[in-house]
């Protein structure tokens, strides 16, 4: 079976300031390292920019210009992958992303999941609250052994992401769609260093982590 991978960098940095996806980690670009991890398990890339991207592809196959959101972004990178029988999304801004992390979700679509995403326990209790006039009031407490936070990669059967963005336009996350789809999405486990560069701080963070593991 054939692999692709949209690895999705078009968003404009405001919170960083600048594009972090292009920002310097080490001695290559952020997406430069994610593209890597994608090229372990893909024998396409897509990198997916914004509309002012003048770099050189950071070693991708194709380089595709993305829309407005997220949803508008991926499926600008999906349509290159009409080959494949597994696409892999993956965010530029997650360069710590493994290549075992990688394979783990392939192999779980591969195996017969419609989707499979990497979780990671919540250990902090969790609120459910209402925002009054002048507090934020708690009404109960969720239980956090049914929750977790996700990453990407991201793993799909090509055809059933295709179906689920034809019928939603956008959400925070590709899986989330193909919930929305009734499609079967797994959770494979995550990695504590798969970290998303949102701030400066984070990609010092990210750089800190990369050193002490060399």
């Amino acid at each position: 079976m054939t692999v692709a991978a949209v690895v999705v960098a078009a968003g404009q940095g405001l919170r960083f300031g600048a594009p972090k996806q292009f920002a310097r980690l080490g001695t290559q670009s952020v997406a430069r390292h994610s593209i890597d991890a994608a090229r372990s398990v893909a024998s396409l890339v897509v990198l997916v920019v914004p509309s002012n991207y003048d770099g050189n592809g950071d070693g991708a196959d194709v380089v595709t210009t993305g829309g407005r959101t997220r949803g508008d972004s991926v499926r600008a990178g999906l349509a290159y992958c009409s080959d494949a029988d597994v696409v892999v999304v993956h965010d530029a801004a997650r360069p710590l992303a493994s290549p075992s992390l990688f394979r783990a979700v392939v192999d779980a679509v591969l195996h017969g999941a419609d989707a499979a995403i990497p979780g990671l326990p919540v250990t902090d209790t969790v609120k459910r609250v209402v925002h009054e006039v002048e507090n934020v009031v708690v009404t109960n407490t969720v239980p956090r052994e049914d929750l977790v936070t996700v990453q990407t990669p991201q793993a799909f059967r090509r055809d059933v992401l295709e179906r689920a963005h034809a019928s939603a336009t956008n959400a925070t996350d590709d899986a989330a769609l193909v919930e929305a789809l009734g499609g079967r999405v797994v959770i494979v486990a995550g990695e504590p260093q798969n970290l998303k560069i949102t701030v400066p701080g984070d990609l010092e963070q990210v750089a800190q982590w990369q050193r002490s593991n060399a």
